[in-house]
């Protein structure tokens, strides 16, 4: 859910985010978000590699791509340096509550970002359940070109 670009020479273009997401409390009932003897899934544990592309917008505005927000969830107290963003998502809906993130880059095109969120989720029953999950991901820079690799939409 957070990558972003590299440092002084931040890149626009193709970069490759790999996120590893963890649930401390998960809506769902055990077992269903790990395989066959508690195998992680992409779900928790298992590293997934996505291809993002970053418009040079991105980098002007946010230094990079920022946690895709979900219908119902804003991004709050943005705080952007050289080389690190940090700031909060609310939640309000399906899923109600908050999360930080932050996001850090370097000049060799390697970044780092986490996004950790505590609140609740309406599944599957009148009453919420409470929910804590941490995403944490790399991102490499691959080149200029995004080929048909839409940029993440800004909002």
């Amino acid at each position: 859910m957070a990558a972003v670009a590299g440092a002084q020479g931040r890149k626009p273009g193709l970069w490759e985010m790999t996120t590893t997401m963890t649930w401390q409390k998960s809506p769902f009932p055990e077992g269903m978000m790990g395989g066959p003897g508690g195998a992680t899934s992409p779900m928790n544990g298992a590293p997934r590699a996505v291809q993002v592309c970053l418009t040079q917008a991105q980098i002007d505005k946010y230094g990079g791509p920022v946690p895709q927000t979900r219908s119902g969830c804003q991004l709050t107290n943005f705080v952007k340096t050289s080389d690190r963003v940090v700031g909060d998502m609310v939640c309000s809906g399906v899923m109600s509550g908050k999360g930080s993130f932050e996001s850090s880059w370097n000049s060799e095109g390697r970044a780092t970002g986490k996004v950790h969120f505590v609140g609740s989720v309406k599944a599957g029953g009148p009453t919420p359940k409470p929910v804590e999950w941490t995403s944490e991901s790399t991102s490499v820079y691959k080149g200029p070109t995004c080929g048909g690799v839409k940029p993440w939409a800004d909002r």
